[in-house]
């Protein structure tokens, strides 16, 4: 245990170096954003490098400028990341600790924890024991500051801003609070024990690298985020001064406003003079803007293994085949970052069934995905019909596969199933229905 001196003197540590982690953190935040941020800075959209005397009027155009897709490349990945079942191989039955997972509403949470892990690179889950069962919270890493030594899988220390000045220090055998909005104000308030053999901190991660930090789904894109951007006010500037044909007149001057409006909206113009010349500019070609942009929309789906049609709304007489053939490669990489992520799950919550009191959980219980392939349910029973018919796989190995088919739904069949006599009890009660006995005539 570390003494309130120390505790305090560790947590200011950490908060110089989550000072150092911001600006990157809140760039990337404003990435995905859409919208004004706190700071009132225009998320995702500010095109860089306009003049400081630029008319308001392009200043607005450069505003609506924004076409936000790195939000929907962090999503389309989200979507398909739902766990929804802790199991051992030998069993459909999930095991004790899942119970600590429906406690703590994470079928919801979790989606928070994926969506940080894809968008910074990492996001991160408390576990604390609780009553009656362990709480488990995912944090951002805009809220926690994590100290790691040359052991990856549990962190030295961990500092979590809990509120606007509400701090918590976790290191391998307490939990120390603090309050204070920065290291000057900072002060120790108390600590307790959290029970567990390390820090009770799991780091979640949409990939691993042995050579490169993992820097997240967004990162790699910003710049073509900031092409489509720049493409996008050209296009606008382009459209609102130049897409529309102007006439001029050469040799001649409206006595009043009045007059020069009602020229430039009359369809017919006549004038005395012989020299007066009339004539119009030429409209703006916009197709090459609009070509432009949707070429670095096309680089940005390829680059970030997201179905193209998904980004540019191209949806025209596709089969369900042929949709999830162009998925391909967003499944492969929905894949990778189902492998990461479900190990940090399995080990948030192995550490909740020790300080739960359910034991150490089997090394080969794994989490289980809900599976989000696109398929009909006759398609899917054609299909699961023939590997049972041609290759014999038992049927009830197979009820994961039912498109639409919950967890709970698995389990109940299985126990409905395992019921004696449960077939022949339905056919009774069928049979009784549809042959109710005839009642005796009274005397």
């Amino acid at each position: 245990m570390l003494s309130s001196t120390a505790a305090l003197g560790l947590a200011k540590q950490l908060m110089v170096a989550r000072e150092g982690e911001r600006p990157r953190l809140e760039r990337l935040l404003s990435y995905r954003r859409t919208g004004v941020g706190p700071s009132g800075v225009f998320s995702s959209g500010t095109i860089a490098g306009l003049p400081a005397d630029m008319p308001r009027e392009v200043r607005q155009l450069a505003k609506v400028s924004r076409v936000n897709l790195l939000r929907y490349v962090v999503s389309s990945r989200v979507q398909d990341m739902y766990v929804e079942g802790f199991q051992t191989p030998d069993s459909p039955e999930d095991v004790p600790s899942w119970g600590v997972w429906q406690a703590n509403g994470l079928d919801a949470r979790q989606i928070g924890v994926h969506r940080s892990a894809l968008t910074f690179g990492s996001s991160y889950v408390v576990v604390l024991p609780g009553s009656p069962a362990p709480v488990l919270r995912g944090v951002s890493p805009r809220d926690m500051t994590v100290l790691y030594r040359s052991d990856d899988v549990w962190p030295v220390a961990a500092l979590w801003r809990t509120g606007s000045a509400g701090w918590r220090l976790l290191d391998d055998t307490h939990v120390y609070e603090f309050a204070g909005s920065d290291g000057d104000s900072l002060r120790f308030l108390a600590s307790f024990e959290h029970g567990a053999e390390f820090t009770p901190v799991v780091r979640f991660r949409d990939t691993n690298d042995l050579d490169v930090d993992v820097e997240g789904v967004v990162e790699p894109l910003n710049d073509l985020q900031d092409q489509i951007n720049v493409t996008s006010f050209g296009l606008h500037v382009a459209q609102h001064y130049g897409a529309f044909r102007q006439r001029y007149i050469l040799g001649w001057v409206a006595d009043s406003e009045a007059e020069a409006l009602k020229t430039g909206a009359s369809k017919m113009m006549m004038f005395e003079d012989t020299d007066v010349t009339i004539g119009e500019f030429g409209q703006t070609d916009l197709r090459g803007y609009i070509e432009s942009r949707e070429a670095t929309i096309r680089h940005l789906a390829t680059v970030s293994q997201t179905p193209v049609h998904e980004l540019m709304g191209q949806m025209i007489n596709l089969s369900a085949e042929a949709l999830e053939a162009a998925k391909a490669s967003h499944h492969a990489a929905v894949e990778e970052n189902r492998v990461a992520v479900g190990e940090s799950w399995e080990q948030v919550l192995r550490l909740a069934s020790e300080l739960g009191g359910d034991g150490v959980v089997d090394d080969s219980a794994s989490v289980i995905w809900r599976d989000t392939t696109m398929r009909s349910l006759g398609e899917a029973a054609d299909a699961l019909g023939l590997l049972t018919e041609k290759l014999g796989v038992p049927p009830k190995a197979l009820w994961s596969r039912i498109p639409g088919a919950s967890q709970h739904e698995i389990e109940l069949w299985t126990r409905l199933a395992e019921e004696p006599g449960a077939f022949d009890n339905l056919m009774s009660i069928l049979e009784r229905q549809s042959s109710p006995t005839p009642v005796a005539a009274s005397e």
